[in-house]
């Protein structure tokens, strides 16, 4: 029976990747990478972000989880970023706090978007990147677009007071509270909610 570790704190992930493999004979355990994310910025593409943190991420779970007893045979990490509406350079990260939310909320709001999500799946046998001895990894990047309808002042504070945005890219969750005001017009929801929908594919013919 393989064992997978999703290296993701995003409970979101956590519930997709479960479902996912619930009829498969896997094992399945989660972990918290000690490694700070990758600051967002707006030095290059959007897309070209989320990959480079993806890969950095790919990197740190080597490093911490690749070694010692229960050593997973497969291993997933990925990242989220919600790029700004009218820049494709810039990223709308996880808000700091809720000033932070509300301009996110507040550049959505009756507008579309991009939601770019890189994943990479770790093995030993699969991989066109080396990110550690012994370990390669593929990685998918994709993206969904997501349009918000035009959101009233007491729409945006009832998101803010929901805590929803609270670790959340751009400041929403598509499956939770936003999903009342925002909605996939082209693309996948789960890129949306944090995995490249093409890996999630890959992870499923790797297995059977």
């Amino acid at each position: 029976m393989p064992l997978i570790l999703l290296a993701s704190a995003s409970e979101r992930r956590r519930q997709i990747l479960s479902e996912h493999l619930e009829d498969r004979d896997t094992s399945l355990e989660f972990c918290i990478l000690r490694e700070p994310e990758q600051e967002v910025s707006s030095g290059m593409e959007v897309n070209l972000q989320v990959e480079s943190s993806c890969i950095m991420k790919a990197m740190a779970a080597v490093k911490e989880r690749a070694s010692g007893e229960n050593v997973a045979d497969i291993i997933l990490v990925s990242d989220t970023l919600v790029e700004d509406p009218d820049d494709q350079r810039a990223a709308l990260g996880k808000p700091r706090d809720e000033s932070s939310a509300v301009f996110s909320l507040i550049r959505l709001s009756g507008r579309r978007h991009r939601v770019w999500s890189s994943t990479a799946i770790l093995s030993r046998e699969i991989g066109d990147i080396r990110v550690g001895e012994d370990w390669l990894a593929t990685i998918w990047t994709d993206y969904s677009i997501v349009e918000f309808v035009h959101m009233e002042e007491d729409d945006i504070i009832d998101l803010i007071k929901s805590r929803s945005w609270e670790g959340k890219a751009g400041g929403y969750d598509l499956a939770g509270a936003a999903g009342k005001f925002a909605s996939v017009v082209d693309g996948e929801e789960v890129t949306v909610l944090g995995f490249s929908n093409r890996a999630i594919d890959f992870l499923s013919d790797l297995l059977d």
